[in-house]
């Protein structure tokens, strides 16, 4: 019997508005069954709330045309040959278009069959629902499941409650047929479509989650129309630019105890929530397009910084979590509990958010509310992200059932050494310290400017940390020097090729010289694809182009380096980088998902979410790049 696996989603439709979202074939069908899982359904806070949808005329299917999608709206459209025919034409007489439109919370469905036949023609629609109420982390590693009964309709409305999950559902004018078993609820309607006319019908589902911890923010961004002139530079910049941030409008989102403020959910369909890491790069990577989205993610996350010491959740004093998720979260052996803080960067990576909202003009009130989590964040760094006492910053997963690799490489064969062998903790991963240095210097020109203590310690520690990592961490002799991907718990160079190495450009660790043999590599054969930067060096023993961490391509990881390459003043290295991420906007229709192939072809990484938040946001980097190139 073969064995479950995470379900692919590479050819599937997404529309979304969190917290909701709709997965489905490209014909708008949702089909799953216990001996198919898949990952399609409408998904409501972490759980699946619809896991059947087919739609027949005269029960048949009809044949299908296009599907459009435009933001939270989608547009299937079918003709259906075999109806009101009495001789074989050569053009198909009648048209279904089915609309979709996902808002948070709802779906609304409708049906329109238009006619060129001289005369009247009656059909029947039926559309057959079915729901198994199925957790996201059931789904993601493909275990089965099976729709729960539906409760017997009252006429054209139906209201339940499963799995903290309120339900509702209308349909006016049609006629509600449960199966036998009650598996499946079957919408009926009969029509008649006038001559050289059309008719439509429209049902209604509505959700709510009693027990969510994540909501639609109560006050959206938008993001579209700060577009001005960025799409300009080059014809395939502005489709994908606009299709972009129609994508972070939707991933928007707040937290229940702070509906006001709000934050970029990570991605569909994993990862629709708060993240830490994720969160912030992609609202760092907004900030020359709009910098409210920092603050709010800011506070959002200060709400939910460390305060105690905590080893089943990673929780220490300062520390920003890495995950919140509705109730415990897990596969496999890894159970991980709803707030999480298994990351080593997301604390630094908060300092330099703020840092640069700050910078960027956020006013001076919100700082000042924001500088007792920098003063906390600070610490942590000092007093706990440096769990062997060797002044660097690494992470050792101190509970069995959470997160191996804690760096945004967090798959377990993530950090590998050259010959391909799997490093082990604690590590100390190079990026890392050079948001750790960043982080210490931006949050003493911080304390310094609000009249705070504390600045002389926190420089000092990072110039020390920059004297540490050049003694340490760089490989090689000569013009063929590069730094390591990490130190392992020997403190052994793990001496891989990365893409890590290029976060370090622009962080301020590094002198010229450093920043210019970054740069050379980066720009190179062996990590630049063609079509972005690969995650590891097609040199390497542990090359693999498919891999989710180890040769694969992370738009967001491009655009970081691109932006780093922007800061260092070497922008000219940048040119591959950016042309790839161009060539894939188009290859993967504007929609650049979490990963692909390192092959240097737009091959899809079969299970990677799309859309991704800092996917996304990379095309406002790209747009800022190209008006320095």
């Amino acid at each position: 019997m073969p064995q479950p696996h995470q379900p692919f989603l590479h050819d599937l439709i997404t529309v979304l508005a969190a917290p909701t979202q709709l997965l489905s074939q490209r014909t708008g069908e949702i089909a799953t069954s216990a001996d198919r899982p898949t990952v399609q359904g409408v998904i409501h806070a972490d759980v699946r709330v619809l896991s059947g949808l087919t739609v027949k005329v005269n029960g048949e299917s009809a044949e299908h045309l296009a599907t459009l999608s435009d933001g939270n709206r989608v547009q299937f459209t079918f003709v259906l040959p075999n109806i009101g025919v009495d001789v074989v034409a050569a053009d198909p007489q009648l048209r279904l278009d089915w609309f979709r439109l996902v808002e948070p919370g709802q779906l609304i469905e409708t049906l329109m069959i238009s006619s060129q036949l001289p005369r009247a023609v009656e059909v029947d629609i039926d559309v057959e629902l079915s729901a198994d109420f199925a957790r996201l982390e059931l789904i993601k590693v493909g275990q089965p499941t099976n729709p729960k009964p539906i409760p017997v309709p009252a006429e054209d409305q139906l209201a339940w409650v499963e799995e903290d999950i309120a339900v509702s559902l209308a349909a006016e004018g049609a006629t509600f047929q449960p199966s036998e078993d009650r598996s499946r609820l079957i919408l009926q309607w009969h029509l008649a479509v006038p001559a050289h006319g059309e008719v439509s019908v429209q049902w209604q589902l509505n959700m709510r989650d009693t027990r969510s911890v994540v909501m639609a923010s109560t006050s959206p961004v938008r993001l579209t129309n700060l577009i001005g002139a960025s799409g300009r530079a080059d014809h395939r910049l502005g489709p994908w630019l606009i299709r972009s941030l129609e994508d972070l409008e939707a991933l928007w989102m707040a937290t229940r105890d702070a509906p006001q403020d709000g934050f970029f959910a990570a991605g569909a369909p994993w990862y629709l929530t708060l993240f830490g890491r994720d969160s912030i790069w992609t609202a760092r990577m907004l900030l020359p397009l709009d910098r409210e989205p920092a603050g709010r993610t800011l506070r959002t996350l200060a709400r939910r910084q460390g305060t105690r010491v905590n080893i089943a959740a990673a929780e220490e004093p300062g520390k920003i979590l890495h995950e919140q998720r509705r109730e415990t979260y897990g596969f496999g052996t890894m159970s991980l509990p709803p707030l999480y803080y298994g990351t080593i960067d997301a604390t630094p990576l908060w300092i330099c958010l703020l840092h640069d909202a700050w910078r960027a003009g956020m006013p001076s009130a919100e700082v000042s509310e924001l500088l007792p989590g920098l003063e906390q964040a600070l610490v942590w760094m000092l007093d706990y992200g440096d769990a062997d006492g060797d002044g660097f910053l690494e992470y050792q997963g101190a509970s069995d059932r959470g997160l191996i690799n804690q760096g945004w490489k967090d798959s377990a064969d993530g950090i590998r050494f050259r010959d391909g062998r799997i490093a082990s903790g604690p590590i100390a991963l190079c990026e890392v310290q050079g948001y750790a240095y960043e982080a210490a210097m931006a949050g003493a020109t911080m304390l310094e400017a609000f009249g705070r203590s504390g600045a002389d310690r926190f420089r000092l520690w990072a110039n020390d940390l920059a004297t540490r990592f050049r003694s340490r961490f760089w490989c090689g002799q000569g013009d063929s020097r590069y730094p390591a991907l990490a130190l392992d718990g020997e403190k052994e160079q793990v001496d891989s090729l990365s893409s890590n190495i290029g976060h370090l450009l622009g962080t301020g660790m590094l002198n010229a010289e450093e920043e210019l043999l970054i740069a050379r590599r980066v720009a190179s054969p062996a990590l630049d694809s063609g079509l972005g930067l690969r995650t590891a060096a097609a040199s390497d023993a542990g090359y693999a182009p498919l891999s989710y961490h180890c040769g694969s391509v992370w738009p967001h990881d491009t655009a970081v380096v691109i932006a780093g390459l922007v800061r260092a003043g070497l922008a000219d290295y940048a040119a591959g980088l950016i042309e790839g991420l161009l060539r894939a906007s188009v290859a993967f229709e504007q929609r650049l998902p979490e990963l692909w192939s390192g092959e240097g072809r737009p091959v899809p990484y079969p299970a990677a979410c799309r859309p991704q938040a800092w996917s996304a946001a990379s095309a406002v980097v790209v747009a800022r790049a190209l008006e320095v190139l």
